[in-house]
Order: structure tokens, then sequence, then C-alpha cells
């Protein structure tokens, strides 16, 4: 998938390096919304070690990460990713985020939107899902752009990194 000057792909086995590098330039803001990749990314090693293992799920279908490459510089720039993925429905969440040199310019909204197609063509999803806290203002505009409905909000339902409990609104869109 292709738009502009970036591309989207599956995570591959030899980047792991890229990967930290991303995770760990952005580590202070994705603390709270993406505590179990910053959790598994702490040191360039975790980070391989973690690396082996999204390969697994991959091949296991139980998760897929969707890279944003910025093709100028060929630096990983941010993620869509596909995860809690039930086969039976089949359903999913989708969770996303940019690197902050790339904020406000659309990119996200713009990749969820081809992943979202991709994979509901590809897997036939009926039902995606995107869980999102109040305070996250910018997943929030991009879940709306992209065609999800506010479905409720779970109380006490997230830990962040530094164990505070905090409530999610869950968004979906039917397929």
């Amino acid at each position: 998938m292709t738009f502009n000057h970036f591309k989207i792909d599956l995570l591959q086995p030899n980047e792991s390096e890229a990967l930290f590098n991303l995770i760990d330039s952005n580590r202070v803001r994705l603390e709270d919304f993406f505590a179990g990749i910053v959790s598994k990314t702490l040191t360039l090693e975790a980070t391989i070690n973690y690396g082996v293992e999204i390969q697994q799920r991959i091949k296991d279908k139980s998760y897929l990460p969707y890279m944003i490459t910025d093709t100028k510089t060929n630096a990983f720039v941010g993620l869509v990713d596909v995860k809690n993925i039930d086969w039976n429905v089949p359903k999913a969440e989708l969770g996303s985020f940019i690197d902050t040199k790339y904020e406000g310019q659309g990119i996200t909204s713009k990749a969820t939107n081809l992943v979202v197609d991709y994979i509901v063509q590809k897997h036939k999803f009926i039902k995606l899902l995107c869980r999102a806290n109040s305070r996250n203002k910018g997943s929030i505009a991009v879940i709306l752009k992209n065609g999800f409905e506010l479905e409720g909000t779970i109380r006490n339902d997230y830990r962040t990194t530094k164990g505070e409990i905090v409530d999610l609104n869950y968004y979906g869109r039917v397929f």
C-alpha cells in the first residue's frame, strides 16, 4: 500500500532496529496508550526478541503490525496494528500512532484508511474496533475520520505504563 511518499507493509524480520528507533524516539508520548509495545521495546535487544515473537504472531494471524515508512528517508514513521483478532466473528482491534515529527499531516488517517480497506478485503473482517482514552484527541480524530462510531465507554478498562487505570471509549465499524 502506498500514498504520497509513504508505504505501508507488515513488519519484516530484519526491521527490529527500525521499530526500536521509532518507539524509542516517541516513548514518552506512547507510554500511556501503547503500554504493551513500549514495555517490550525498552532496549534494542528486547526489541529484537520481541520482533521474533511478532513474526510468529504474524504467521499465526494473531497480530498484524503495518509499518508506515517514509520512502524519502526509509525510516519508520508510524504504525497501524491489527490486534485482538477474533477469527470466529471475524473482528479485530486497530491501533495507530505517528512519529511526533509527522503529526498533523493526515498520514495516520490515510494509512488507517488503506489498512482498513486492505484487511477487510483480504481477511473478510465484518467488524473493527478502536479503543481510545478521551484525553487522546489525535487518535479520536483518526478514528472518527475513518468512519468509526462511538459504541460506549468502558470504565477502568486499561492500565497505563505508569499504573494508572483509565476509562476507554470504544469505537466500532461494521462491514
